[in-house]
């Protein structure tokens, strides 16, 4: 008996839809990167209960750089997480929140923020 993968009875265009991130190809590797790098996440839990300016967002995440935060912002918004509102002001004001789907995104991650801040003693405890 032969053994035939999931991979080798699917069309490659129905792999690529779906996405499977053990593929060194699959698209959904790139989201991955951006939600659960590391400013990723911590952008999606500072807005997932309320719109930020770009200075407020720079003060509630502790250590980031001002390049590595619009980068990070500017990935979100591609991926359709984040949403970049430009108001007709002097001086200029940007605005972020989350879409609906950066909502949902943010409830994923925030779990797993929690789980770490829970078990960060077990984790330690580990390292020594």
């Amino acid at each position: 008996m032969e053994n035939h993968s999931k991979e080798a009875r699917e069309p490659l265009s129905v792999q690529l839809r779906r996405g499977d991130l053990l593929i060194a190809q699959c698209p959904s590797r790139e989201v991955l990167k951006h939600i659960t790098s590391r400013w990723g996440v911590l952008v999606l839990i500072v807005l997932q209960d309320n719109t930020r300016r770009f200075s407020e967002l720079r003060r509630q995440i502790g250590g980031v750089s001002e390049r590595m935060l619009a980068q990070t912002l500017q990935w979100l918004e591609s991926d359709g997480l984040v949403n970049r509102v430009a108001l007709n002001v002097v001086p200029p004001h940007v605005e972020y929140s989350l879409t609906p789907l950066g909502q949902e995104a943010a409830g994923k991650v925030s779990e797993l923020a929690d789980w770490i801040e829970t078990r960060l003693p077990d984790v330690l405890a580990s390292r020594r």
